[in-house]
């Protein structure tokens, strides 16, 4: 059997208007004979009364006092809400169609209640159903644990639940329908002349994603990756073909490919940056990665020097990072309000001149480089928060992502 995925956020599902935009695209697959299995998040976003964040208000107001295995109970809701709900809508047009949670679709997962990762899926009942013709709408971002335990899957979990099915079910393509036309060279807030791409390797919107680009989450592009299940990020309120997401080689071999270097721009906001130095080196190394690891605090930007430490956290996690290294008898150099822009494309690997393109591109636009780091193909810069805009459209103008087709 042919099978399509179909993943909807929460603002495609937010009001009737926009239901009836997702109808359109559902019904479009299922007469073109495919099976077709929907994917749906919780309805809008924090202030919408089922959105997952509104939910989270509920406990919040009481002290966030409730365990993670009642937590993901109630979190559990929205998806069902937004399930229940477009299936009664496929009924009204006459297409007949079943709701199911992630369980009920065979998602099994471990028992960490709030980060659940998948471990197998079984498709016996969603296959059942494509058969017999039904449209399977099924709960994002949940599944169910061994011992039968209603789990969720973190931050971007129903796109993680989207691809996973696909994979599962080797689906020819899984669609992740959001209020974007598919996948821009940077942010269109920030960089006025951003261009659609239309099409992206894996690879490339992975760093894309884990460096700030808020387009589809990191951990479902891999798994789309490793069952070579491409993935087409498109809008819900058109008709346009987004942007294909797929192996390198299939990107080099396509229409849409131009020989380019750079691919896209990402940046994230929020970042202080800590300075450590001492005069014992291997103590030091070792005791300030101890304690942030130990303290859960996530590193980035990390500069490893004979005599001193480099390395940026989160601004939410830095007076606690700064506190800890202050028991450790450190005076921390803190620079706070910065952010990470990311140059990101499949062409840089090898290439040499990028990092002197990057460097004449801001240093000419006055634009201070506090930090860099690289890897394949990302080389991130840190910049000050009130020039990361401008540090976005000057890079974007050099490597003249503008002119992308």
């Amino acid at each position: 059997m042919v099978v399509t995925v179909q993943k909807f956020g929460g603002t495609s599902l937010s009001d009737e208007k926009s239901r009836r935009h997702v109808l359109r695209h559902i019904i479009r697959e299922y007469e073109a004979g495919d099976g077709l299995v929907v994917v749906v998040s919780a309805m809008g976003r924090r202030g919408d009364p089922y959105a997952t964040d509104t939910l989270l208000d509920l406990i919040r107001s009481n002290g966030n006092a409730l365990a993670p295995r009642e937590r993901d109970m109630l979190l559990s809701c929205g998806e069902l809400i937004s399930a229940a709900t477009l299936c009664s809508l496929l009924h009204s047009q006459g297409i007949p169609a079943v709701a199911l949670t992630g369980g009920q679709a065979g998602i099994v997962t471990d028992s960490r209640f709030g980060s659940a990762r998948i471990i197998r899926i079984h498709t016996d009942t969603l296959l059942q159903h494509l058969e017999e013709r039904r449209v399977a709408v099924v709960t994002g971002f949940q599944g169910m644990s061994e011992n039968g335990e209603t789990t969720t899957l973190g931050r971007g979990g129903s796109d993680t639940s989207a691809t996973a099915l696909g994979a599962a079910l080797q689906a020819k393509i899984v669609d992740i329908y959001t209020d974007v036309d598919g996948i821009l060279t940077a942010d269109p807030r920030l960089v006025g002349d951003a261009r659609p791409l239309p099409i992206v390797s894996y690879d490339e919107i992975c760093n894309m994603a884990y460096n700030g680009a808020k387009v589809i989450h990191p951990r479902a592009v891999e798994i789309a990756m490793k069952a070579g299940v491409p993935v087409r990020v498109r809008s819900t309120f058109s008709d346009g073909e987004g942007t294909l997401v797929t192996h390198a080689e299939a990107v080099r071999g396509s229409s849409g490919w131009t020989d380019r270097t750079v691919t896209g721009l990402a940046h994230v906001c929020g970042v202080t940056q800590l300075s450590v130095s001492g005069e014992a080196p291997f103590d030091l190394q070792l005791s300030v990665f101890k304690a942030m690891a130990g303290s859960g605090i996530s590193v980035d930007f990390i500069s490893v020097m004979p005599a001193s430490v480099h390395y940026t956290v989160s601004a939410a996690d830095s007076n606690k990072a700064i506190a800890l290294l202050k028991n450790l008898g450190f005076e921390p150099k803190v620079t706070t309000g910065c952010a990470k822009v990311s140059v990101i494309g499949g062409g840089m690997n090898g290439e040499p001149g990028v990092m002197a393109k990057i460097v004449e591109a801001l240093t000419t636009n006055g634009i201070t480089i506090l930090q860099s780091a690289d890897s394949n193909t990302t080389i991130s810069i840190l910049v000050t928060e009130t020039q990361m805009a401008a540090a976005l459209q000057a890079l974007h103008t050099e490597f003249a992502l503008h002119l992308i087709p």
